[in-house]
């Protein structure tokens, strides 16, 4: 796909302004929703903010592209401030680089944002554990598990990390403690309000939203390209700031988020051909289908056997998941089918 009009969306402005001003739009509505609206209309007020949570999540991911300004610290600045209280910009933008490696997309090793699990690292769960990701592969599930598992599962990863004396890890941290010395007062001064209840309705809410983008993103296939979805049209679009597309959004990872629709109407059969038909047309279509009904299996379809006995082990340390599942050591080979 190299049309005219995608060659000019190559030169890129120096400051892409519609993500600049959504940016100080986010920040502001949440100021304005903790400090004006919280004391009159307490429920409301959480529930707007959880919105504007998943909208920073979005900026953030925008922001791991290489947007709004073609300088990194820049981009870090302007949405680097930890209003979801639990992922550092860089340690999020670290492993979801890693993730657009297409090639290796849903491998629960290689893949830092797959929700699969190989055979033998899922058999030594305990049972409940077991149900709980069964659970967590329904839409309703990941809703509302998604936020406890994803979180836990990366925090604890990450202590690991810091605990073996990763540098760029520990550093990431502390620029995000320092970023919370800000936010926290905030929240619990200026607000007013608990940070308990700021845990528990709009972090937790934020990151519920963002499951719903997340939920069925990718899936396993042979090709590559037939690994990531494309939701056409929804109204949550601008809230994921069109990473619906996402399909759109992996093959042209540096285009701004505020020009994939058109991206994709100009040649909307040829991408939903090269991503084999993985379409749907709305996330009320997907979430219709998958409900209360696992959309894929916790264990990754090709790695289904046991490493053989004897293999010498590799630990892999940065292949933890954004998500929270984490990994095990991975053979210094694949086990071969």
């Amino acid at each position: 796909m190299t049309s005219r009009k995608y060659k000019r969306r190559s030169e890129r402005p120096s400051i892409e302004w519609p993500t600049v001003v959504l940016i100080a739009a986010t920040y502001m509505a949440w100021a304005g929703a903790g400090i004006f609206l919280w004391p009159l209309y307490p429920i409301p007020a959480l529930i707007l903010l959880g919105f504007i949570l998943a909208m920073q999540s979005s900026l953030m991911h925008e922001a791991s592209h290489g947007h709004p300004t073609r300088k990194a610290w820049v981009n870090e600045v302007l949405v680097g401030l930890p209003i979801g209280l639990v992922y550092p910009f860089r340690r999020f933008k670290a492993l979801h680089l890693r993730h657009h490696a297409d090639e290796s997309l849903t491998d629960p090793f290689d893949d830092p944002e797959s929700y699969y699990q190989a055979l033998w690292h899922h058999r030594e769960l305990p049972r409940a554990m077991k149900a709980l990701l069964t659970l967590n592969n329904t839409m309703v599930g990941r809703f509302v598990l998604g936020p406890v598992l994803g979180s836990a599962g990366f925090l604890l990863a990450e202590a690991k990390l810091i605990a073996d004396g990763d540098r760029p890890v520990r550093k990431a941290w502390m620029l995000h403690a320092i970023g919370l010395t800000v936010v926290l007062p905030l929240v619990t001064l200026a607000f007013g309000i608990p940070l308990w209840l700021y845990i528990l309705v709009p972090v937790w809410l934020g990151q519920s939203f963002m499951s719903i983008r997340t939920f069925a993103e990718h899936q396993w296939s042979e090709r590559p390209d037939g690994r990531t979805i494309i939701i056409e049209r929804s109204p949550l679009a601008f809230l994921f700031l069109n990473n619906n597309l996402h399909f759109v959004h992996h093959k042209r990872p540096t285009i701004a988020w505020y020009e994939l629709p058109s991206l994709f109407r100009e040649q909307r059969d040829e991408w939903v051909r090269m991503n084999k038909g993985y379409v749907f047309p709305n996330y009320l279509a997907l979430l219709k289908a998958y409900a209360f009904k696992a959309k894929e299996p916790v264990v990754h379809p090709v790695l289904r056997r046991a490493p053989e006995a004897g293999r010498a082990f590799k630990p892999r340390v940065r292949g933890r998941s954004v998500h929270g599942l984490g990994t095990v050591p991975v053979p210094a080979e694949p086990p071969k089918e």
